[in-house]
């Protein structure tokens, strides 16, 4: 991925002045420094993660870049696809049948010290299912680290090394003094390329509706980001982390500009339970909330002069809403005395809370304001989606793409040992997916953030759709993206 182009002399004139690091050093940026000393001061505490799994060997197929075709018969050779015929060539489709030996499969990715007792914020997805972690750091030390615990619905996990001697620690920014615009830096170990700084800026706040995580508050930044960027720390020009660097949004598979980080006080806040509790635990209140925005237009049918705020559509019976007295076409606009910005930012400020707390909100009701104190449960987190599954019907047709079942015999000529999902087995070249990178031979392991197992997974996530597109979670083997296909219907 290229970095965020700089905006000449007007831009670094700027930084001149709104100092930072430089300006608390000398008073004045010298441009042949840069960004030198955020570098000098955070690198040491960024760390190289190596993670180790035991898998079925098999004979796999060498490709350099997973978002090129395989060739010719490739649809053929794994899918059963028909092509003309080639008289004297042997069927090669599955020449590795039976028990395989076992081995070795490494993956990579960044993450940072939090504390002088060794603790790591990292991504869930760096260390998910594994065997061995091994953290490297700058100094060259080397550790093999245990995962304390992980959040998939928040992508934060925390692993812990123990060391005898000083270890250097990130100091903790406010993402919430973070202004767009303002100057951001990311240190990782893209393509295992250890130490890799990039530079950009903070595009946007509050990010949220993207379906990478359950619980969305990014911070959008066009700082580049590549695979093995995932679990690095997202600096201020102070060098204090104020997020985690953890996903791209793009249409091609490779980078465009669009970077998300997780704000380092969610992290945190996970954090802190992950070693309290080896869990984390969210508070609810049991409402189901409008979708959009309050528009005045809409305020103004509820008895509310102003936009803002959130609007109940329904309230869960016997939840914690319903017993404070809560009602559907209560405009919700304070939570503890802080403003309600939207459904999102509410729905992570009530996940905040320890259950049991009390919470008082301030709402709207046929024209008058009511402060109303409710006890705060406790999320029923089954790791399930909600919602009614939809008929699949043609969507073959309306995405542009077909699938298949991950096979055994499939997975050791691809390379997908010990993963789930459904191959990719052909793609519409006149198709949205195949403008956006999506190839045969890809492994979609989820869809619209629902984990997909078998065919019948993703022929439900599918239907269970909304809207004009699809969010696939696609794995190659040289990488992990998200690819927001549009439908045709």
């Amino acid at each position: 991925m290229k970095g965020a182009r700089m905006g000449g002399m007007v831009c670094l004139a700027v930084l001149l002045v709104g100092s930072g690091v430089f300006a608390k050093e000398s008073g004045a940026l010298d441009f042949r420094k840069g960004f030198s000393g955020v570098a000098s001061k955070a690198t040491p505490a960024v760390v190289f993660i190596q993670v180790e799994k035991q898998v079925p060997a098999g004979n796999m197929y060498s490709f350099n870049n997973p978002f090129d075709l395989f060739g010719e018969d490739f649809a053929e050779r794994f899918f059963g696809v028909p092509r003309q015929a080639r008289p004297g060539q042997p069927d090669r489709r599955f020449p590795n049948r039976g028990r395989q030996p076992m081995y070795k499969q490494t993956g990579q990715g960044s993450g940072f010290i939090i504390s002088k007792d060794g603790y790591i914020l990292t991504n869930t997805h760096v260390v998910g299912d594994v065997d061995t972690i091994t953290v490297r750091l700058a100094d060259g030390r080397e550790f093999k680290a245990r995962r304390v615990g992980a959040d998939p619905r928040t992508e934060v996990a925390l692993i812990k090394i123990e060391s005898e001697g000083n270890l250097p620690v990130l100091e903790i920014g406010s993402p919430e003094k973070l202004q767009i615009g303002e100057w951001v830096i990311a240190i990782g170990n893209p393509f295992g390329l250890k130490e890799t700084l990039t530079v950009g800026v903070v595009s946007a706040k509050g990010r949220s509706n993207i379906g990478i995580t359950d619980y969305e508050d990014f911070i959008q930044t066009d700082a580049a980001i590549n695979p093995g960027n995932s679990g690095g720390p997202l600096l201020n020009i102070d060098g204090e982390v104020v997020g985690i660097n953890t996903a791209i949004y793009s249409r091609s598979g490779g980078y465009m500009g669009i970077g998300f980080a997780v704000p380092i006080d969610m992290a945190m806040n996970i954090k802190d339970q992950l070693v309290a509790n080896g869990k984390v635990t969210r508070g609810y209140v049991g409402v189901y909330l409008n979708p959009g925005e309050v528009t005045e237009e809409m305020a103004k049918s509820f008895g509310r002069s102003e936009a803002g705020g959130v609007l109940i559509a329904e309230v869960e019976k016997d939840g914690p809403a319903d017993k404070a007295g809560l009602r559907s076409g209560d405009i919700l606009t304070e939570l503890n005395g802080a403003k309600i910005k939207d459904n999102t930012s509410f729905r992570n400020d009530v996940a905040r809370i320890m259950p049991n707390k009390k919470a008082e909100v301030t709402l709207f009701r046929e024209g008058k304001p009511k402060k109303v104190t409710l006890t705060v449960g406790t999320f029923p987190d089954d790791g399930t989606s909600a919602g009614p599954a939809g008929d699949s019907g043609d969507w073959a047709e309306k995405l542009g793409f077909q699938v298949q079942e991950l096979t055994p015999d499939i997975a050791r000529e691809l390379g997908y040992e010990g993963a789930n999902g459904v191959v990719v087995s052909e793609v519409d070249p006149a198709s949205g997916a195949y403008e956006r990178g999506l190839r045969p031979g890809m492994l979609i392991t989820e869809v619209n953030r629902s984990e997909v197992k078998s065919q019948k997974d993703f022929e439900k996530a599918v239907g269970k759709r909304s809207g004009k597109s699809v969010l696939l979670r696609v794995k190659a083997r040289e990488g992990t993206v998200f690819m927001n296909l549009p439908t045709s219907d």
